[in-house]
């Protein structure tokens, strides 16, 4: 990697059960053609992250909720991206999440075709994730096929580390996704994607 672009790195922290991380991870090509800086993808369990925090899903309050659901439909139309609120909402993403934190320890390079793959059934064509066989041909697409895929969710090394990553997203005051870190400055949102790129141009 070039040393220019190496100290302008930054993290994404996210969980494809988050609607606006989907934005996020949509709008993020153009960003990186941009800024010339691509993240460092942190996988975290957005549930856990509630949970520790308080914090509540939008869905959960009802005038949020529809207001959630207008402005995501305009994001999705500003980036031209299909975008279909997933009926099986709420999803338990932690099968998923595993994946990506799998592939984030030992096939790095594989990981944004993954979440690619996971981003578009959870918010482009709109399936249930929470079902094993669906998430396992899901996994398929990505080119894990369905026994490596199964046993890398299982794996205690697996589930251990998520379970740490998700600790040290709290720990550093995550409360949603999708969270963005320059160094140690915090940004919330796929809306605060231009404080991020002021940031990488501040280093």
């Amino acid at each position: 990697m070039d040393s220019a672009v190496a100290t302008r790195c930054y993290e994404l922290w996210l969980d494809v059960g988050s609607a606006y991380s989907y934005i996020a991870w949509k709008s993020l090509p153009a960003f990186v053609a941009r800024t010339g800086a691509a993240p460092e993808l942190r996988p975290m369990l957005l549930g856990g992250v509630f949970r520790a925090t308080g914090n509540r899903s939008p869905v959960e309050v009802a005038a949020k909720a529809r207001w959630a659901a207008d402005d995501l439909a305009r994001w999705a139309a500003r980036l031209s991206v299909p975008f279909s609120f997933n009926p099986w909402f709420p999803v338990n993403t932690i099968g998923p999440m595993r994946g990506a934190i799998a592939l984030r320890l030992r096939a790095p390079h594989a990981l944004p075709h993954y979440l690619d793959a996971m981003f578009d059934a959870m918010w482009g064509s709109p399936c249930n994730l929470a079902d094993p066989q669906t998430l396992a041909a899901v996994a398929a697409r990505a080119g894990i096929d369905a026994a490596q895929f199964a046993a890398m969710i299982e794996d205690p090394q697996v589930k251990d580390a998520l379970r740490r990553d998700t600790e040290e997203a709290v720990a550093r005051g995550v409360f949603g996704a999708p969270t963005f870190f320059v160094g140690e400055a915090m940004f919330f949102g796929q809306d605060r994607m231009e404080f991020v790129a002021e940031a990488l141009a501040a280093r």
